[in-house]
């Protein structure tokens, strides 16, 4: 914002309504690829493509953008996934609220941080969501599944998050940026 003293002209509506649609954008982005990955394509693996995709959101926007996505929205969000993965409700909830924390605890040390070391921590705060929702998930249904799956979403999560990041640090850059409203 210019800090040079005189009349500055109002902003207008217009220009209200430019930011805050690009402070609503990470939730709403999120939220919108979350129910276009829940459409009945027979992809294998969607469901912990879903997973991995909102775990990398959450991630990525709570470092970057931390405003724009407070623990409310995660919530929401996280609910979204519980009650599309037709599992116990509260797991993805709980998960994303953690992910958010651990994400805004370390946010000044991660973002001073190459991107090498962004990945190496959310590879193992992906490991500990997966491992966390195959023991909450037995825990809660009295029954022992085998790990494969959560080892599948881990592996998903760890491997596309490169690509997820890359995609979101445009729009970060472009179309959501804050400073770039009109």
């Amino acid at each position: 914002m210019d800090k040079k003293p005189g009349i500055r002209p109002r902003l207008g509506v217009w220009h209200q309504m430019d930011v805050a649609s690009r402070h609503a954008f990470p939730a709403a982005q999120t939220t919108i690829v979350l129910l276009l990955l829940a459409a009945p394509i027979g992809m294998p693996g969607q469901a912990q493509i879903q997973s991995a995709w909102t775990m990398a959101c959450i991630y990525f926007w709570s470092l970057y953008r931390p405003a724009a996505l407070p623990a409310l929205l995660v919530f929401g969000i996280g609910l979204l996934l519980d009650l599309m993965a037709q599992g116990p409700v509260g797991i993805g909830v709980l998960l994303l609220l953690l992910i958010h924390a651990v994400a805004l605890k370390f946010r000044r040390a991660l973002t001073r941080s190459g991107f090498g070391v962004v990945w190496l921590a959310f590879i193992g705060v992906a490991a500990a969501a997966s491992a966390g929702k195959w023991v909450l998930t037995c825990f809660l249904t009295w029954h022992i599944f085998p790990p494969a799956a959560g080892l599948f979403e881990f592996a998903l999560a760890a491997g596309l998050y490169p690509i997820i990041a890359l995609y979101l640090i445009l729009l970060h850059r472009g179309p959501a940026a804050p400073e770039r409203a009109t």
